[in-house]
């Protein structure tokens, strides 16, 4: 990947305000969801909702590094990227998910691939670990809210996964959905917790872009296996698509003829479409998306800011959108 020196100034029009970068609580709370989560998250543990399990401890990975899927900027440190995180399940807070999800049981887990495929497949952890060659690639991901990180995954390519349960040719769109456990995932049980939202969380892909070479399905993180928070135990990458298209703890992906709902976009059209592809030009209704707040070793508020590129700089699937109004599809 290229190195990006941005060199960029910008107005005070094109600067996204601090406290933009949490305002998509604005949606929840607009329809009474958010703003007793707070009172709640801190007297959950008198409720009984969180009980004393072992903690999450990450094992090593075995993989190769990626030669061609790389980048030499700074990466974001792994305290701030398993401490910095959106899973509504376990709360609208950047630091609930690690708060909460520190005995989140992954074990046992399967992955249902099902839908216009010839030969459906359920796979288990184990069988996950032992079916695919892991690589390690070097991402950045460009969150809708407008910070950044760059980060070291472990995974395997998307198509790869759905090569397995050959697909037929009447699939163009590909379904997926995370694990729906309200006993685990205290946002799901209660809407003051969890915004409110209609779990479990759906995502969406077109079949070519879920069989492009960048898309990837992430098993771990700086070489060991994922934290909860980050969607053990496997979960979405789609690096050039703002982060909430990156779904986590991903139990079924189902192939399909017609375009599959969509969490955000079905909360709210207007403000988060399907495709999610990043892009400067097309500003969030509420903010710009002109420039973002890259998260290194510095402060998670930091005012240092780049430029956003256009697909986050992943120009390789540029021909993926060829002749697509990428305003209206947003």
């Amino acid at each position: 990947m290229k190195r990006f020196s941005p060199s960029q100034t910008f107005t005070d029009n094109q600067v996204t305000d601090e406290k933009v970068f949490q305002d998509r609580r604005r949606v929840l709370k607009s329809l009474g969801f958010v703003g007793a989560g707070t009172i709640l998250s801190q007297s959950a543990h008198g409720f009984g909702w969180f009980d004393s399990e072992p903690e999450f401890e990450a094992k090593p990975l075995s993989f190769t590094p990626s030669e061609k899927f790389t980048t030499d900027e700074a990466k974001t440190p792994y305290a701030k990227v398993t401490s910095y995180n959106n899973f509504y399940e376990f709360g609208t807070g950047k630091d609930d998910p690690a708060e909460r999800a520190k005995s989140f049981k992954t074990d046992p887990w399967t992955l249902r691939i099902d839908g216009l495929v010839k030969n459906p497949i359920t796979l288990d952890y184990d069988a996950i670990m032992k079916q695919f060659a892991f690589e390690e690639r070097i991402y950045r991901m460009r969150c809708v809210e407008a910070w950044s990180m760059v980060i070291p995954w472990v995974g395997f390519e998307l198509n790869k996964l759905i090569q397995l349960a050959s697909p037929l040719g009447s699939a163009k769109y590909v379904a997926f959905e995370t694990l729906h456990d309200p006993k685990q995932m205290p946002g799901q049980r209660n809407p003051f917790i969890g915004g409110g939202i209609d779990y479990p969380y759906v995502e969406g892909l077109r079949l070519d872009e879920a069989n492009h070479p960048l898309t990837l399905m992430a098993t771990g993180v700086y070489g060991k296996t994922l934290p909860p928070q980050n969607g053990a135990p496997i979960r979405l990458v789609v690096p050039w698509k703002y982060g909430f298209k990156s779904i986590k703890s991903v139990v079924r992906i189902t192939l399909t003829e017609r375009q599959p709902p969509t969490t955000w976009n079905r909360l709210a059209s207007n403000e988060y479409g399907f495709y999610a592809n990043v892009n400067p030009k097309v500003a969030h209704p509420r903010w710009s998306q002109a420039s973002e707040r890259r998260i290194t070793d510095g402060g998670v508020f930091n005012q240092q800011r780049i430029a956003t590129r256009m697909f986050n700089g992943y120009d390789e699937v540029a021909p993926l959108y060829a002749n697509m109004d990428l305003a209206r599809y947003y």
